[in-house]
Formats: C-alpha cells, sequence, structure tokens
C-alpha cells in the first residue's frame, strides 16, 4: 500500500507582495540595489548582521553573510546575488539555506512612480516541517507585505531622502 501526503515535497513555499512607490525607478533600485549592503538591514528588521564577503559592491556572484533573528534564535546563511539588472531586479540565493530573494521594478510612466515585488521563495522545508506548510506560507506571505511596506516608509519618509547608508 502506497501512503499519499496532502503535500508536494518538491514544490517551494513562496510569497510575493507588491507596492508602489511614489519616486522614480532609478532611485528606488539605487536604494534597494546600488546600497543593497548599507539599506538591507533597514528594511529586513530581522537581519541583526551582514557582512559582504566580496568588497561592497553588488554584482552577479558576490557573496554574503548574514545573521537572522528568528523566534529567539540566531541563524547564520550565506548568500550569493544570482542576478544583477540596475533599475530592474537584484535576485539572491541562499548558498547554505534553501531561499531566494527576490526585488522585481517596474516603471510606471503616467503616474511617474515604481512598482515593487518582492518574492521571497523557499525551496525546501524539513519533512516534519511539511504538514505546517500553510502557516509556513501564510508567514512567508506576511513578510513579504511587511518587505515592501518597509521599504517604501524608508523611501518616502524625510529623513530617509538620501538613498544611501544614513
Amino acid at each position: 500500500m502506497q501512503i499519499k501526503f496532502s503535500f508536494d515535497s518538491s514544490k517551494p513555499i513562496a510569497g510575493e507582495a507588491s507596492i508602489e512607490i511614489d519616486k522614480p525607478i532609478n532611485d528606488v533600485f539605487a536604494y534597494i540595489g546600488e546600497h543593497f549592503y548599507d539599506n538591507y538591514p533597514k528594511w529586513a528588521l530581522e537581519v541583526v548582521e551582514l557582512e559582504p564577503l566580496d568588497g561592497n559592491k553588488v554584482f552577479v556572484g558576490a557573496k554574503a553573510k548574514q545573521v537572522r533573528e528568528d523566534n529567539g534564535s540566531k541563524v547564520e546563511s550565506v548568500f550569493e546575488i544570482t542576478d544583477y539588472q540596475p533599475a530592474m531586479k537584484l535576485i539572491f540565493k541562499g548558498l547554505t539555506e534553501p531561499y531566494t530573494h527576490s526585488y522585481l521594478l517596474e516603471s510606471s510612466q503616467e503616474k511617474q512612480c515604481t512598482r515593487l515585488t518582492f518574492r521571497f521563495e523557499l525551496a525546501e522545508i524539513d519533512v516534519f516541517m511539511r504538514p505546517f506548510q500553510k502557516l509556513i506560507r501564510s508567514a512567508i506571505e506576511d513578510g513579504a507585505e511587511n518587505t515592501v511596506e518597509n521599504i517604501k516608509k524608508l523611501l518616502t519618509t524625510d529623513r530617509n531622502q538620501n538613498l544611501t547608508a544614513s
């Protein structure tokens, strides 16, 4: 008799959120992409340490180590920039943990604003966590919403007009 599980262990668990930011696309990308190492911990408040491993320039192949505070414990991971296209996208993938972060930007000519889409994908989870994938997906979706809202807030508040580190 074959046991069938009500979940697919091969499918990633992902969450995505989009938001419009009343700033030109180049300004939004400068904040997210060009000055990523300075600004990432500002919008990802769970990141308590971030160390670029290949200098402070952002480029495809650049690696960084981050320490995140997750539910009271510190989780360290190394990630690599896998796609970097100025004014379009920044994507990085975990090397020591199975995740992908994608920041995709689109310019709205008629509104003179930028649409930012953030996607977080967890490529795999432990088998014993699979029964909780709906809860995990919900947490990931909430996190994606918080991410785009934090970035918008940082970009639109007066004290954060400088697009580099403050």
